[in-house]
């Protein structure tokens, strides 16, 4: 600068020469593409300068920015000067660069979510609540505190493009305005409780036809109940209710449990006496009808042969008596005397005077001891001695 003649007169000199410096940049140009500088050339002829190059290199580099790629999932969609003109599949596709054709690249797949009565910090361990959002008024007139979340994909893009200004905010507010609707038409206790996974899927639907009403190209994918109970104010007087409706279900099934297991063996004991009653009248009935044709039996021969009849039903009639005791009395005929028969101490010595089996008993040759006889043969027997006393008188 100090070996610069005019560098202390530059404030005062006016601005650069045009010429000087469009001479410069011909050499800059001629130097970049290898053309070396004519040396017969004036230092002040006008530049020579060959722009097709130039215009060459800019009319490549335009072109390609025509390219672009599709992702799998995804749609282009081409704007010439702002209209639509053509949407593009996936994989790689080239439109008129820009300002002629623009292209936005859409994801169709991605699962977009939108929370309902809260929203989520801190990637999602803290949540905030939105209580005009969630606070809705059920069937039966009570305050239900409700939060839920909806994901949604895109299943038109040119309708999501052109027809909806912010997909998001659609999606909320439509959401809000279902959930509301179909909790209007519920009962308290109904989406708390068992109602729930259906108040949800109601929900979906009439979300759906709701978006596809207005043409949003938005798919609803799920929606998905967060959280539901009362409001805060109320939360402790609720759940004594709730409390209160679970021990009386409780007390219903040990009742029913109960009543499962009397009333069945009831009707077994019942059906158990009813059966013992029938037989028992079978039983009287048969031994009345058989009293009855024994007595006509009876008659029909007391009436053949009446001191004999009378006489052997006399016989019958101590044979009965006497077969149950063990003492006999006879009184004799004519006479003042009275036998006693001590039949069971007969028996009893009758018993004790049967000799003991010897020791050589195992030795000795088995003898056949006679039978027991049993009373239907004792009986038969006597039936027998005195049907001959019969004939024989």
């Amino acid at each position: 600068m100090a070996n610069d003649p005019g560098w202390g007169n530059r404030n005062n000199e006016g601005p650069p020469d045009l010429d000087e410096v469009m001479r410069e940049l011909s050499r800059k140009i001629n130097g970049f593409f290898g053309k070396k500088p004519n040396p017969n050339t004036s230092p002040d002829a006008a530049p020579n300068v060959s722009f097709l190059p130039i215009l060459g290199l800019i009319l490549l580099v335009w072109v390609a920015t025509g390219f672009y790629i599709v992702d799998q999932g995804s749609r282009g969609v081409v704007l010439r000067f702002g209209k639509h003109v053509e949407t593009s599949m996936p994989g790689p596709r080239w439109h008129m660069p820009f300002p002629i054709e623009t292209v936005n690249v859409v994801n169709m797949e991605q699962v977009r979510t939108v929370e309902i009565g809260y929203r989520s910090a801190d990637g999602g361990s803290a949540r905030s609540k939105e209580l005009k959002e969630s606070l809705m008024l059920t069937d039966d007139e009570n305050i239900i505190d409700l939060q839920f979340a909806v994901q949604y994909n895109l299943k038109n893009v040119e309708d999501s493009l052109f027809n909806n200004r912010s997909a998001e905010e659609s999606v909320r507010g439509i959401a809000e305005s279902s959930i509301r609707e179909v909790v209007g038409k519920s009962k308290l206790d109904f989406a708390l409780y068992e109602g729930r996974e259906e108040v949800a899927l109601n929900t979906k639907k009439l979300m759906q036809d709701i978006l596809d009403r207005y043409k949003t190209g938005i798919n609803v994918v799920s929606v998905t109940m967060q959280n539901a109970q009362p409001p805060e104010q109320v939360q402790a007087a609720f759940e004594d209710a709730v409390k209160a409706k679970q021990d009386l279900e409780r007390q219903k099934n040990e009742g029913q449990a109960y009543a499962n297991d009397v009333i069945p063996k009831a009707r077994g004991t019942a059906s158990r006496l009813l059966q013992e009653a029938e037989g028992y009248k079978l039983r009287v009935e048969n031994e009345a009808k058989g009293n009855a044709s024994r007595f006509n039996q009876i008659l029909a021969q007391y009436q053949k042969a009446p001191e004999v009849t009378r006489q052997r039903m006399y016989l019958d009639a101590q044979e009965q008596i006497m077969s149950s005791v063990s003492k006999v009395i006879v009184d004799q005929k004519n006479g003042n005397n009275l036998l006693y028969l001590p039949l069971d101490k007969l028996m009893a010595a009758a018993g004790a005077n049967v000799p003991a089996p010897s020791t050589n008993a195992a030795q000795a040759p088995a003898v056949a001891q006679p039978s027991p006889i049993s009373a239907e043969e004792k009986t038969r027997s006597r039936d027998d001695v005195r049907s001959r006393d019969r004939e024989g008188r």
